[in-house]
């Protein structure tokens, strides 16, 4: 056949290098009867090897052009395709049918890795574990630590829902064609840590977002239409300090001063 080139508005790059590939497995590491799904499996690379360990494999698939490869793939029999685009397949629809946990995995397309991210932390509740390759400064944001200066919005939503574990770090030269970045393997797991004190996961958000939306502000700024500088004060946090010094707990602490979740409350008991 026809050698595939790969797209660029679709993000694609071909992972082509067989020890990576194995770590990548061996990361995973797939049971027989996992609920498995693989994000963009392109050429193959890691379904292949999937396919020989686990009984099915689903594949969200947007490129119509490589469906036809992952149909000659070894026990192709065990694939089901899904050819749409990952930010509309529904993932808690797809739960509530099987009823297993998920574990979804992926070498996530570069330039929506993160709209990716967002979309699946609303089905969290249905991921037993995610393992992606996304670009390395993304895993660096992801796993970020307060006061670096990569820490931001996506690190603080992604460590208040999710254990995150950066893996390995992979070579431009793995791919086909090689990127102009380096790529890591990142494993997130939803944990429940917060969710007792976080009420109102739509509030904590927008809570989060705004206080990034202009990050060289203090919070006293960003947050002045969610909560007074006393509110702040209350939480125990400066109203001097910008967003990236606060901790992922901080954050915690403010939500639960929200307005948004005590009128609630007040409305169900008048």
């Amino acid at each position: 056949p026809m050698p595939h080139h790969a797209k660029k508005r679709l993000g694609q790059n071909f992972l082509v290098d067989a020890n990576i590939i194995g770590n990548i497995i061996a990361a995973i590491g797939p049971r027989a009867d996992d609920r498995l799904i693989e994000i963009g499996p392109g050429l193959g690379a890691l379904t292949r090897p999937l396919l020989e360990r686990v009984e099915t494999l689903h594949v969200i698939e947007l490129d119509r052009d490589v469906i036809p490869r992952l149909r000659r793939l070894p026990r192709a029999d065990r694939l089901h395709i899904h050819q749409q685009d990952v930010l509309r397949f529904d993932f808690t629809d797809f739960y509530n049918q099987h009823r297993q946990p998920l574990r979804i995995v992926g070498n996530l397309p570069y330039n929506i890795s993160t709209p990716i991210l967002f979309h699946l932390l609303d089905s969290r509740h249905c991921i037993e574990d995610m393992h992606f390759m996304l670009q390395k400064e993304v895993v660096d944001r992801i796993a970020a630590p307060p006061g670096n200066g990569v820490y931001g919005r996506l690190s603080v939503m992604m460590q208040a829902w999710f254990q995150v574990t950066p893996l390995f770090t992979v070579p431009a030269n793995a791919f086909r064609p090689a990127p102009k970045v380096e790529s890591a393997i990142l494993r997130l797991q939803p944990h429940q840590r917060y969710s007792a004190e976080i009420h109102d996961p739509r509030a904590f958000a927008t809570l989060v977002r705004t206080a990034f939306a202009q990050r060289r502000k203090t919070l006293k700024n960003t947050l002045k239409n969610l909560l007074s500088t006393e509110q702040i004060e209350a939480a125990g946090i400066d109203p001097a300090l910008r967003a990236e010094m606060l901790s992922v707990a901080d954050f915690v602490k403010l939500a639960h001063i929200h307005p948004a979740v005590t009128c609630k409350v007040r409305v169900n008991n008048p």
